[in-house]
C-alpha cells in the first residue's frame, strides 16, 4: 500500500520543506519508506525551481536530515486527488487549499499541528522574516507532528 503525504506552505521554502524532511525521517525511523510518497509544495509559486532557504536546510541539516535535494513547486489542481493526506502549515494556507479543492477531497486536508500532540500552537509560524531561532521552532514543532501524523496513519492505513 503506498500512502502519498503532501505539505504545504506558502513558498515552499521554509516550513514545507522542513515538514516533509521531517516527516520523512519519521517514517525512514518507522521501517516504512517503501509505503510512503511524501512531497512538500507551496499554495504560490514564486520560489518554483529553488532549492529550500538556506536557513531551512542548515536547521534540518542540524538533526541529520538532508532536504538539499527539494525542489519548490506550487500546488496543482490534480494534487487533491492523488494525495490521501495534505497538510496546511497556517489557517491561511488551509483557507486557500479548501477554496481549490474539488468538495470530494476536503477532507483529506488539516492543519499539520493539529497532529502535534505536545505543541500548543496550531500553527506553523512563518520564520521566513523572522530570526534564526524560530527555524528552530518550527522544525521541532514539525518533528512532533509527524510522529502524531504517523502514529494516526499507521492507525488509518496498516
Amino acid at each position: 500500500m503506498m500512502v502519498k503525504v503532501l505539505f504545504v506552505c506558502m513558498g515552499n521554502i521554509c516550513r514545507s520543506p522542513m515538514a516533509e524532511g521531517a516527516f520523512r525521517r519519521a517514517v525512514e525511523e518507522a521501517g516504512l519508506v517503501e509505503n510512503f510518497c511524501i512531497d512538500s509544495a507551496g499554495t504560490i509559486g514564486y520560489h518554483a525551481g529553488a532549492a529550500p532557504d538556506d536557513r531551512a536546510i542548515a536547521t534540518a541539516q542540524k538533526r541529520g536530515v538532508d532536504i538539499t535535494g527539494q525542489r519548490s513547486r506550487k500546488v496543482k489542481d490534480e494534487d487533491f486527488a492523488e494525495f490521501d493526506y495534505i497538510l496546511a502549515m497556517d489557517h491561511d494556507n488551509y483557507s486557500d487549499l479548501t477554496e481549490r479543492c474539488p468538495d470530494e477531497f476536503k477532507d483529506r486536508i488539516s492543519l499539520f499541528l493539529s497532529h502535534a500532540p505536545d505543541m500548543p500552537l496550531d500553527e506553523m509560524p512563518d520564520p521566513y522574516y523572522g530570526h534564526r531561532d524560530q527555524f528552530d521552532t518550527c522544525y521541532l514543532a514539525a518533528m512532533d507532528a509527524s510522529d502524531g501524523l504517523l502514529a494516526k496513519i499507521r492507525t488509518e492505513r496498516f
